[in-house]
């Protein structure tokens, strides 16, 4: 459990079975072209004409599209401690991980996905979901966006932190998820600054700003 089986060179993007936007896919893939998919999300591969390049998962809700898949590319893992999305980033090292179909519209699936954001604080991972892209904050980052772009932060622990560029600054708030969010935030000049004493925070933009995400956290 929890083993690395490949290295990529670059950014995967992992699918999972949940809906997915084909012009987000392509965009992810575009710049992440290793596809992985979580378990199920082979089938949503397959129904966009794309045949991963690796399927990863506990394969309990892979079905038929098995039969379409090349054996070699399938990593059956069976323990129950993590979710599929999970097993493939503990499976995969890569530079940074673009996920897909890992929300969906079930709540539960979502909350878990935010869940991994948390427990793997170590890697570059960012979540597309719907009009969004959602990552967990570095310490220190900095973002070149259009003034006026919505900027969401969503503490997943007490964590306090200060801002530059935000029409809200962040300073002296202590944010908590049983307390104080700060959602719905925008930003003020075209470079926002941000700075936090823990790793708790999330990031929420809109997902065309995906590129700025990416930069704010070191990917090239």
């Amino acid at each position: 459990m929890n083993k690395k089986i490949v290295d990529v060179d670059g950014g995967v993007t992992v699918l999972g079975g949940g809906e997915v936007d084909s012009a987000q896919l392509a965009r992810a893939t575009a710049l992440a072209p290793c596809l992985v998919a979580a378990d199920g999300g082979a089938r949503t591969a397959l129904s966009e004409g794309r045949v991963p390049d690796l399927v990863v998962g506990d394969m309990d809700s892979l079905g038929k599209a098995r039969g379409d898949l090349p054996p070699d590319r399938i990593i059956q893992l069976t323990e129950q401690e993590t979710t599929d999305f999970e097993k493939c980033l503990y499976s995969v090292g890569a530079d940074f991980y673009l996920a897909l179909g890992v929300s969906g519209s079930r709540m539960d699936h979502g909350l878990a996905g935010l869940n991994v954001l948390a427990r793997h604080a170590d890697k570059r991972i960012f979540i597309i979901s719907g009009q969004d892209v959602i990552f967990l904050a570095p310490r220190e980052m900095a973002l070149d966006l259009p003034p006026g772009t919505r900027l969401s932060l969503f503490p997943l622990g007490p964590v306090h932190g200060q801002s530059e560029g935000l029409e809200w600054p962040i300073k002296g708030i202590a944010f908590s998820p049983l307390g104080r969010i700060g959602t719905s935030n925008r930003c003020a000049s075209s470079q926002v600054r941000l700075s936090f004493d823990q790793r708790h925070m999330l990031v929420i933009l809109p997902v065309e700003h995906l590129a700025a995400a990416l930069a704010a956290t070191g990917v090239t």
